[in-house]
């Protein structure tokens, strides 16, 4: 893949939520496994946070909060030269995310000619990760219900937009019922499994 890509995390959480810290680091670690990324950033306000990216070997884009879609774009801009040509942006709670799944998102945007977008939409109607090439080619709409709102983004700058039904993409992790669906998944996620064991979520209630 021709592409000076940048993978970027948003970490909304603290350091004090150990399956938060958990889910971070798989996904740090599946973006770390993909090919083709020139940097991996990681969007935080927490410092500690921030420490433990830089640990395992990405890039802290440490700052104040301004919401979550501005604290993205904001990172892309950060990540300069690194970002040129596009980004993947997976949320730090997609605990499961695969390096392949990734990686095969990344070869969707680069089959495209610019502008384009690959959605990989969660099963409950979110985003979990979104490839672009450049960043800007449809504006950052992460939240509820943002799946439709991308679609919507993408079709309003007529943009062309893949979409990829990942299953490693497919849960963030948001609420308890998401936790055991992801604990019923088949791999993914070692950290967070680790992390849900020891605080006594199990698969079933």
């Amino acid at each position: 893949m021709d592409l000076a890509a940048s993978g970027i995390t948003s970490c909304a959480g603290d350091s004090s939520d150990r399956a938060g810290q958990a889910s971070r680091s798989d996904v740090v670690a599946a973006l770390r496994g993909v090919r083709g990324l020139d940097a991996i950033g990681v969007v935080t306000p927490d410092p500690a946070v921030a420490e433990a990216a830089e640990r395992a070997g990405a890039r802290a884009l440490l700052g104040d909060d301004p919401g979550l879609n501005e604290a993205i774009d904001r990172a892309a801009r950060d990540l300069g030269e690194a970002a040129r040509d596009g980004t993947l942006v997976v949320l730090g709670d997609v605990a499961g995310a695969r390096t392949a799944d990734l990686e095969a998102m990344l070869a969707a945007l680069a089959r495209a000619a610019a502008p384009c977008a690959v959605l990989a939409p969660a099963r409950d109607g979110g985003t979990a990760a979104l490839a672009r090439k450049p960043h800007g080619a449809i504006p950052s709409r992460f939240g509820a219900n943002s799946a439709n709102a991308h679609r919507d983004a993408a079709r309003a700058a007529q943009v062309p937009l893949v979409e990829l039904p990942l299953a490693s993409l497919a849960i963030d992790l948001d609420d308890e019922a998401s936790l055991r669906a992801f604990l019923s998944t088949p791999e993914g996620g070692a950290h967070t499994r680790a992390a849900l064991r020891a605080l006594g979520v199990e698969r079933h209630a």
